[in-house]
């Protein structure tokens, strides 16, 4: 069962990213605003709304995030982990820069990401 487009989803989804190897698995640098990939086995729909806590290298506390989803790695998806892409809003810009900030100068040709 699923939540209605819009709708804030039951439950906090938690996603710690603890270095710049699972941030540019999980960052989705190509959605508007920025976005994250997390892993889950819940059912979600395109457009449903999420609440995520984000624990995030070098910050002493959890971030707190919601998003739009916008990609969806159903169970079985060729070699790619299941899970949601949640679309970030413009009020997380600061989130996105932090993120960026972790993979300035990491070559990213030779490595794989959870969406692409």
């Amino acid at each position: 069962m699923r939540a209605s487009g819009g709708n804030l989803r039951n439950g906090i989804l938690n996603l710690t990213l603890k270095d710049a190897g699972e941030i540019h698995a999980s960052f989705m640098p190509f959605i508007e605003n920025g976005g994250l990939f997390v892993r889950t086995h819940k059912e979600y729909g395109l457009g449903d709304q999420v609440f995520v806590l984000l624990d995030l290298v070098d910050e002493p506390e959890k971030i707190p995030l919601t998003g739009h989803i916008v990609w969806i790695n159903p169970v079985g998806s060729s070699s790619r982990p299941q899970g949601i892409g949640i679309q970030l809003g413009a009020d997380y810009a600061e989130v996105v820069t932090k993120l960026e900030n972790h993979l300035a100068g990491m070559p990213s040709a030779d490595r794989f990401s959870h969406t692409l």
